[in-house]
């Protein structure tokens, strides 16, 4: 299984999604991939029907204008959740869209996606929030309100395909103030306690293969309430120097 772990794939700003060709994500997502994959698009919400139809041709559209024409696609929702097992099986490539962490963590556990995908052999590219889902022990970034407050639940078993979590959209909300808190100087520093959170901009990304992860992109590293900056735009960087 080859991960892709993104915060987001596309390219910023742009009027309709293009996959980004920053840090040779374009080439480097090719190369690991059948010609004409099959393709599966897991939803964030199970029961969003409108937006995860739209995300998911959007997503489509992106790959096709990329040269990375789907042979198949499907999409995995709530309306067809007991089918998870065979499209998953059937699949060269499962993107997890973005969305609401804690939501999306629920439709997975509900569907056991967890189990369907732990022998999973093909390409998994997570978007953001589907990206926070692959983690074993999930950090569920505050982003709604109320979500500051302490009886908010920050960790939750993910589908425990990696161990990196990363905050996604770093330039986008590194500044944005929550329930009258400052998202990462009051509320996420506190929580990389005893952690590391790698925070990544939009067209950054973590490939992890055969047990070897590498950062490529603009990052930085959030540990025990400390910000370091580790790569910048087209830098690469292998995360084993750092354990």
């Amino acid at each position: 299984m080859t991960l892709f772990i993104t915060s987001s794939p596309y390219v910023c700003d742009a009027d309709r999604p293009i996959l980004s060709p920053a840090n040779g994500f374009v080439e480097d997502l090719a190369a690991h991939l059948p010609p004409y994959p099959r393709a599966l698009f897991v939803a964030s919400d199970p029961f969003d029907r409108d937006n995860t139809c739209r995300w998911g041709a959007d997503t489509a559209m992106a790959f096709a204008e990329a040269g990375l024409a789907f042979r198949s696609y499907h999409v995995l929702d709530g309306y067809n959740g007991h089918e998870a097992a065979l499209l998953v099986e059937n699949s060269d490539l499962i993107v997890l869209a973005g969305g609401h962490v804690p939501t999306q963590n629920a439709f997975f556990r509900d569907i056991g996606l967890a189990e369907l995908m732990a022998d999973y052999g093909g390409v998994v590219m997570g978007i953001s929030a589907g990206s926070m889902n692959l983690a074993r022990d999930v950090y569920v970034q505050p982003e709604e309100p109320g979500e500051s407050l302490p009886d908010f639940v920050r960790f939750q078993p993910g589908l425990g395909l990696t161990d990196v979590n990363i905050l996604p959209h770093y330039q986008k909300v590194k500044d944005n103030i929550l329930d009258g808190k400052r998202l990462f100087e009051d509320v996420v520093y506190p929580d990389s306690l005893g952690r590391s959170f790698y925070a990544l901009t939009d067209g950054s990304y973590i490939r992890q293969e055969n047990g070897v992860q590498i950062l490529c992109g603009e990052a930085r590293r959030l540990k025990n309430g400390i910000l370091e900056l580790l790569t910048l735009e087209g830098e690469q960087l292998d995360l084993a120097i750092l354990r």
